[in-house]
């Protein structure tokens, strides 16, 4: 199983661990774009402040961001599953896992990134700010750069298996699953079954509290419709819509009876 998560746009500090090494992260085949992406982020943000502010799309108040991506090199690095936190970080509680849960999330997860493509949570990476909807001045849109080098190697870190997409729609514009991947692919959303609404803060608690349930009980689904019956035996309330036509993912709806 491969479950694709968002990033948290909050994170945590880098610590005083030892600096970056690009060439130590998962999916090497990334590299290329990865080092594209870091070497303008950096420059820019070392070279013109206010200007980075405004491509980053960030207020005054968070102003310091932009001396932290400057120092991207530098900075310390720590597993990414410690730098990345916010609600889903907080539902799923990574920390708090047992070592066969932590495992099986060191092979499973998979966190989207606007910097790094894509990263497993024990990759070590430094606290940055880069969202996937930045539009760089050299590159242009990220989630446009991504899509060439995540059409080439994503497919084969989904092997044949299934693949969970837990991303928001801007994580999701970098890699699309085709073909027989997509077949076996689930996205889920969160609904509040009385109103049947999306509300952002259960959503994002309610997707981390399911993959820490799979990961706790190791369930081990190899398709979508064996991810149903797992999450229906965890508790969770499910309706599944399978695709209409080959290349499709299947679409499963979590129903919430609290906002919490």
């Amino acid at each position: 199983m491969l479950v694709l998560l968002p990033p948290s746009e909050g994170k945590a500090s880098s610590g005083r661990g030892a600096p970056l090494k690009p060439e130590s992260l998962s999916l090497p085949g990334l590299g290329g774009a990865r080092e594209a992406v870091l070497t303008e982020l950096v420059d820019l943000c070392a070279a013109d402040e206010d200007k980075a502010r405004d491509v980053l799309g960030l207020s005054e108040g968070l102003r310091g961001e932009v001396a932290k991506n400057a120092a991207l090199r530098t900075a310390g690095a720590r597993p990414a599953g410690e730098i990345y936190t916010g609600v889903l970080y907080d539902a799923l509680g990574l920390a708090s896992l047992d070592s066969a849960a932590k495992r099986r999330a060191a092979r499973s997860l998979l966190v989207f990134s606007g910097l790094w493509g894509a990263v497993r949570v024990t990759d070590r990476i430094p606290s940055y700010r880069c969202s996937m909807g930045v539009k760089l001045p050299g590159l242009g849109a990220l989630a446009g750069h991504w899509r060439a080098p995540m059409a080439e190697v994503l497919p084969e870190a989904a092997g044949t298996g299934l693949v969970l997409d837990l991303r928001s729609a801007a994580y999701a514009a970098a890699w699309k699953p085709k073909g027989e991947v997509a077949g076996r692919t689930a996205t889920v959303r969160v609904l509040h079954a009385p109103t049947r609404k999306v509300v952002s803060h259960f959503n994002k608690a309610t997707k981390g509290r399911i993959v820490r349930s799979l990961l706790t009980d190791g369930a081990a689904p190899k398709d979508p419709a064996e991810l149903v019956e797992a999450l229906r035996d965890l508790g969770y309330e499910v309706e599944a819509q399978a695709p209409a036509g080959a290349g499709k993912p299947w679409a499963l709806d979590v129903l919430v009876d609290e906002v919490h």
